[in-house]
């Protein structure tokens, strides 16, 4: 795998804005998956919900990885949840991604988990694209959308794309570079047809193009001296000048479509091959344990191993680690050493994850996103080759907002209870226990109703 071709990428935003439908179709077109099931209704519920709860409530509750494949390149993407209550699921996932997809509802536009996951994309410096969802619904608007994400939070937006129709007549969109209107046809809209921009909308297609170049000619004066001479902007230097300024994200190009009518996911796909970074555009730092400084992480998988574990879960045949290599190589059989655990471990097991199944690999390079089984460590823990002492900055972890006293409905229930709550607080950092000195009482502490509540149920079920 070359790692210029190599993508790990994550798709955020407020809930219900059609998040988990548009990895669906990205999975579809991809060659994942053959048959596209749908989040709500019936059906065997969307593949990155696996869950059972997740189906069941039409949410995302945990963080789902998965690799695909789209025109010559790979795509590592993790799906994550958009209600505020799993926002630790976002944070770690971002800490370990290149890039990222915001995805915005046409109607609702920026709402409020918009905002905070916007807010963690600009802690761990992560570009991103944006893609304006459900504009088949009645009131969508993506030019407004776009606009509030610039109003609201100071994104210096680019639209991309002009619609064709509006709402339930929605048919397709003029890509604003290229001046070629692209439909979806077919069943699934896997066929995508490209044809002359609708003789009624040439003007404002020109008018948003002209907008578009001006916008991004300020990161280049070859293109700004083209414009101010009224000269053709070659496209190869538009699409360069895009891809450098949405790499130091000084941009954010805006995408549209509408996920559930299968219309624009493929040209989103394009435009995260085309201008998200790959893990050797990105710059990484560690910290050296021995010599107390900061050192930088290259994704070079001849030099010695730096990885972080960033997610953890308990399965039946033993941890599930979620791992990113930064650098060097991770193989199947090696040992490691683990600065937090002042140990070193034997990696037993690789894979790598397709939602909830799993496709054993016996190495794993620089860059890429892979899951260790039966190692035991905790979320954020990095690991090395021997005689190397680095650790990876941590993540941000927030502090929980809401408690609850629980107790078992049987005494002999104590044990399970007990259980549960340890592998619970092992796999999500947010989630806390403690027991009230006077009243004996056990308490369980998250980050609201919902957040508690699905553990509880998970309790009931699962122990």
């Amino acid at each position: 795998m070359k790692l210029e071709s190599l993508r790990n990428i994550g798709i955020s935003a407020h809930i219900d804005s059609g998040k988990t439908t548009l990895s669906e179709r990205i999975l579809f077109y991809g060659g994942k998956i053959h048959k596209i099931e749908e989040v709500r209704g019936g059906g065997d519920g969307a593949t990155m919900d696996h869950m059972e709860l997740e189906k069941e409530r039409g949410i995302t509750i945990t963080s789902a990885a998965t690799t695909l494949f789209w025109k010559d390149h790979t795509i590592n993407l993790i799906d994550t949840p958009g209600h505020v209550d799993f926002t630790v699921e976002v944070e770690r996932s971002l800490r370990v991604l290149d890039g990222a997809v915001l995805v915005l509802c046409g109607v609702a536009g920026v709402q409020s988990q918009s905002i905070t996951v916007d807010r963690q994309m600009k802690r761990y410096n992560v570009p991103a694209l944006a893609f304006v969802n459900k504009l088949d619904r009645s009131g969508a608007n993506p030019i407004r959308v776009a606009n509030a994400l610039r109003d609201k939070l100071q994104h210096n937006t680019v639209i991309m794309q002009y619609p064709i129709g509006a709402e339930m007549d929605y048919e397709g969109h003029v890509d604003l570079i290229t001046r070629q209107a692209t439909y979806f046809d077919g069943v699934k809209g896997e066929t995508v047809r490209n044809g002359p921009v609708p003789a009624d909308l040439v003007d404002e297609v020109e008018k948003y193009r002209a907008m578009m170049l001006d916008s991004i000619s300020m990161f280049n004066d070859e293109m700004t001296e083209l414009l101010l001479e009224e000269k053709d902007v070659p496209l190869d230097l538009i699409h360069s000048t895009i891809k450098k300024a949405v790499h130091a994200r000084q941009i954010t190009p805006v995408y549209m479509g509408t996920a559930f009518k299968n219309k624009g996911v493929q040209s989103l796909l394009d435009a995260v091959i085309r201008y998200l970074p790959s893990p050797m555009d990105r710059q990484y730092w560690g910290n050296d344990n021995d010599k107390g400084e900061k050192v930088e992480v290259f994704p070079d998988a001849k030099k010695p191993l730096c990885a972080m574990a960033f997610k953890i879960a308990d399965e039946n045949f033993g941890q599930l680690t979620y791992t990113r290599v930064y650098q060097g190589t991770l193989k199947k059989g090696e040992t490691y050493y683990n600065p937090r655990m002042g140990k070193s471990q034997r990696v037993g097991r690789l894979v790598r994850m397709h939602s909830n199944d799993r496709e054993d690999v016996d190495v794993a390079y620089a860059g890429d996103i892979i899951a260790m089984v039966g190692v035991e460590c905790a979320s954020g823990d990095t690991y090395c080759s021997e005689g190397i002492n680095v650790t990876m900055e941590k993540m941000f972890v927030p502090e929980p907002v809401i408690e609850l006293a629980i107790k078992p409905a049987k005494q002999e229930d104590l044990v399970k209870l007990s259980k549960a709550l340890n592998r619970f607080m092992k796999e999500d950092p947010t989630f806390r226990v403690s027991v009230d000195k006077e009243s004996n009482e056990t308490r369980i502490a998250g980050m609201g109703e919902l957040h508690l509540e699905i553990y509880v149920e998970r309790m009931k079920r699962e122990y």
